[in-house]
């Protein structure tokens, strides 16, 4: 029973970890693997207006929040105006003010959007369908094209489609190009949609493309079919593929209001660009947003270093307990792995075995002293200093600048090191030493492997809360009892005996 409850509340440990984890990354975007990219368009609405002398104020619709586009940053470049996004109507409006304004002005808004196909928007169900006003001979008219339509539509989808086709079909029906002489094509099929009881509505979109200046929005008509909007464009009929269609105004009155000017004209420009993942999550605001990149970049940096250490823990549990490498202390070698991090694996090796060597001989020379344990330590931490600093001089002079690396050991864990060498060695002899000591060096050099993964590194830093999963995997390993895969070789004789 006991072993089932401490299963029980690994597993748990494991899946609030994970469960964490899965929540922010869909809540603040930070990427799962560390180089990912992510493509932002970065599209700017160009404003110009003939000021008139009087106070002036100018309102530009903004786009609303759709699927596949995430909206990061917004901001008004606007010289000697007041600039705030109005968020009261159906639709966001920039909203700009001027005591007093005369002559041509030139107002900016600019937007940067993360492409994310996973973002999602509930689409807002359209209200009363409104039947047209058409008057004379135009209900007449569009009557007769509803009439010979209605026939082959099934739904609203197919019926938009009959109706764009036959706005486009040459040479046109009488009842429609009587139409099309009095009505623009987007506002008549949505006029003709709504006649025949379908919600349907006239939206102006920007087509996306890279490096395009001074563009103007195109119109478009949306459907309501089956729980969401459908897009159709003018010409070529409904649109399948919207990934690069920025819808931008849907309910308001007007793309651009201006008083105290005339004359005004907008136009739009864009760019893409693909970007750090990991850098745009940290322009959104999630639920969670107690994370580490609060910090001071100073303390970033220590950070990530310490919250690798308990996966450098987990690789040592696992040497230790499963494969059977014996080690000098327990968690020396996840602190050497921690020091090699800050330097080259191979440089570090050679100049960790060079100090802890020439120390160990040393310290057979202060035991003849009879000095106390303190004292003797504190006399190894003075003579660990003096070999470190004596062989960054030489390395330096002769070139060598990775035996400046040296200088990131920690000098106690040095001091501590060879300690625990000349301990084992005196009682347990030079063989027993060596085996720990070597056993110690590769622990580490696994352990540093591991650690210095960029994934790992990665996910320690921005997901820390997947430590709980390192935790649960230490616990389900201390657990384990079983032989060692090194103790497996005793067994040889047997199985060649069988054999």
């Amino acid at each position: 029973m006991e072993r089932w409850f401490y299963l029980l509340g690994s597993v748990l440990l494991a899946a609030a970890g994970l469960g964490v984890a899965v929540y922010r990354h869909a809540s603040t975007g930070v990427p799962v693997l560390p180089d990912e990219d992510r493509l932002v368009w970065q599209v700017e609405a160009r404003v110009e207006f003939l000021a008139t002398g009087a106070p002036a104020e100018a309102l530009l619709t903004l786009p609303p929040e759709q699927d596949g586009f995430l909206a990061v940053r917004e901001t008004g470049a606007s010289p000697g105006f007041g600039f705030i996004v109005d968020q009261s109507g159906k639709q966001r409006r920039a909203h700009w003010t001027k005591r007093s304004a005369t002559g041509e002005q030139v107002l900016f808004y600019q937007a940067e959007l993360i492409v994310d196909p996973a973002h999602r928007v509930a689409p807002v169900p359209p209200d009363d369908v409104r039947r047209p006003s058409f008057e004379g001979p135009y209900a007449t008219a569009a009557e007769g094209v509803l009439d010979a339509i209605m026939p082959r539509a099934t739904n609203a989808r197919t019926l938009a489609d009959q109706l764009v086709q036959a706005a486009n079909t040459r040479p046109l029906s009488q009842n429609m190009s009587l139409l099309l002489q009095g009505h623009a094509p987007g506002p008549l099929i949505s006029a003709l949609l709504n006649e025949a009881g379908v919600a349907a509505r006239t939206v102006k979109a920007l087509p996306l493309a890279d490096g395009r200046r001074y563009q103007r929005l195109r119109n478009y008509v949306q459907v309501w079919h089956d729980g969401t909007w459908l897009f159709y464009d003018l010409v070529s009929g409904r649109l399948d593929d919207t990934a690069r269609l920025l819808l931008w105004q849907t309910d308001a009155p007007s793309l651009f209001d201006v008083v105290g000017g005339v004359n005004s004209r907008v136009t739009f420009s864009m760019t893409s660009q693909s970007r750090s993942a990991l850098g745009l999550s940290r322009l959104r605001d999630g639920p969670l947003d107690l994370t580490l990149h609060s910090l001071p970049i100073a303390e970033q940096a220590t950070f990530k270093l310490i919250l690798t250490l308990p996966v450098g823990a987990l690789v040592v549990v696992f040497m230790r307990l499963l494969v059977g490498v014996r080690t000098a202390g327990t968690f020396m070698p996840v602190l050497i792995a921690l020091s090699f991090l800050q330097t080259e694996l191979l440089a570090g090796t050679v100049v960790l075995v060079l100090v802890v060597s020439a120390a160990l001989l040393l310290r057979f020379y202060l035991s003849a002293l009879n000095l106390l344990l303190v004292a003797r330590i504190a006399t190894l931490v003075v003579v660990v200093i003096a070999l470190v600093t004596t062989l960054a001089v030489v390395s330096y002079r002769m070139g060598l600048i990775s035996g400046l690396a040296i200088t990131f050991f920690p000098m106690v864990i040095l001091a501590w090191t060879v300690e625990r060498m000349s301990i084992l060695w005196e009682e347990e002899g030079a063989g027993e030493a060596l085996i720990q000591g070597f056993g110690s060096l590769l622990v580490a050099i696994c352990a540093y492997l591991v650690m210095a993964l960029p994934l790992v590194r990665h996910l320690s830093f921005n997901y820390p809360e997947l430590h709980l999963c390192v935790l649960a995997a230490i616990l389900l390993l201390g657990r384990y009892t079983g032989y060692r895969l090194l103790e497996l070789r005793r067994f040889r004789p047997l199985a060649d005996r069988s054999t």
